[in-house]
């Protein structure tokens, strides 16, 4: 059972107390980042013209029979500047479909990486053998530099947020992700970027506060050394000083996702990781999950169902195309659409893990 607690003052942080007292009734988080299989990109998900409820119902079921019982799902800020109110309705009715799974959804507001130019309309279709060659930041490299589009990120994160403020459905916010991964952006473009992020973000919080939700909010940290103000990057600085709980990325192996615990435990609040799991880099679930169920840390991969995303294929391939249709060792993702596992032996672990497998 989910307990939805009072609101903390809008401009406020969370205490350490109130983290905690959040933390401490849930269970062990485990799930992934999801989008169904038959969707590009955030936009093609969500929205009227390609949602598919029938699909999200079915892979959201396959997620319970793993035993999550959480899924990342990111949002975008054109969705809100087409058709608030149908945004509205497609997310209600997103949770709708993950609560009737047990399954309690983080929802993602802004996002960083891949291609900079996002578009309404017709979704593009993927590129042969590349990992996430359809996936757009939000907001755009437009809209993000145009100081008079701010007025519109600010209405999409308070009206959003203000939706669902107290909607027990939902676990958390992650109000940006990576925020300072450089994406598909020309080199030259990334520190004028990362400077204008680092601009937006705490106003981003403030946006996200100023509605009042009940849910913690978060920016994951992702890169670079978080054990100390003086070796921290100035977003990551941010991220940390800003979020309720803190979350965070690791794709490495074992000893290096628990040294990445141990150096964010110094903020004392709970941890989440909300991505992990790239096989070719020795990041696995027979590797991670004991580790996080030891130190109660929430688990969420980097996919679910193999799709139109092709998170099979590695980062490298946006640059080298892998040739065949599927690659000798999945990068991420866990299941094929029909739901029989990649791995058996991987789906077994989870199972076990979640106490599923007793059930």
């Amino acid at each position: 059972m989910f307990v939805s607690t009072p609101p903390p003052p809008p401009t406020a942080r969370w205490s350490e107390q109130r983290a905690a007292n959040w933390y401490a009734p849930l269970p062990w988080l485990v799930g992934a980042n999801f989008i169904p299989s038959n969707a590009i990109n955030p936009l093609e998900m969500l929205q009227a013209d390609y949602f598919d409820p029938a699909t999200i119902d079915r892979e959201l079921g396959y997620a319970e029979a793993l035993g999550m019982n959480t899924v990342r799902i990111f949002l975008h800020d054109l969705l809100w500047d087409d058709d608030p109110a149908g945004l509205r309705r497609r997310v209600d009715q997103l949770l709708a479909l993950a609560a009737k799974h047990n399954i309690r959804p983080m929802l993602v507001l802004f996002d960083s990486c891949w291609d900079p130019t996002p578009r309404l309309g017709l979704p593009p279709l993927p590129r042969p053998g590349v990992h996430n060659s359809g996936w757009v930041q939000s907001p755009g490299k437009q809209k993000l530099h145009d100081p008079a589009a701010e007025p519109q990120l600010q209405a999409y994160v308070t009206g959003i947020v203000q939706s669902f403020a107290h909607d027990d459905r939902i676990l958390a916010w992650d109000v940006w992700n990576e925020p300072d991964n450089p994406g598909s952006d020309l080199p030259e473009d990334v520190p004028v970027k990362v400077a204008r992020v680092d601009e937006l973000l705490p106003k981003v919080f403030a946006w996200a506060r100023a509605a009042a939700p009940s849910q913690p909010l978060t920016s994951g940290v992702w890169i670079g050394d978080w054990s100390g103000s003086e070796h921290e990057s100035s977003t990551a600085r941010i991220q940390l000083d800003q979020s309720d709980i803190i979350t965070f990325h690791n794709y490495g192996h074992a000893p290096e996702f628990e040294a990445s615990v141990h150096v964010l435990e110094r903020y004392n609040r709970p941890i989440l990781c909300t991505e992990y799991m790239a096989r070719t880099l020795g990041s696995t679930f027979a590797e991670i999950l004991p580790v996080a169920k030891r130190l109660r840390v929430a688990a969420l991969n980097w996919g679910f169902v193999a799709g139109k995303t092709q998170t099979i294929f590695g980062w490298e391939t946006g640059q080298h195309p892998f040739p065949e249709s599927e690659p000798p060792m999945w990068f991420h993702d866990i299941l094929r659409p029909d739901g029989t596992p990649y791995q058996p032996s991987e789906v077994e672990l989870i199972r076990h893990l979640t106490g599923r497998e007793s059930r």
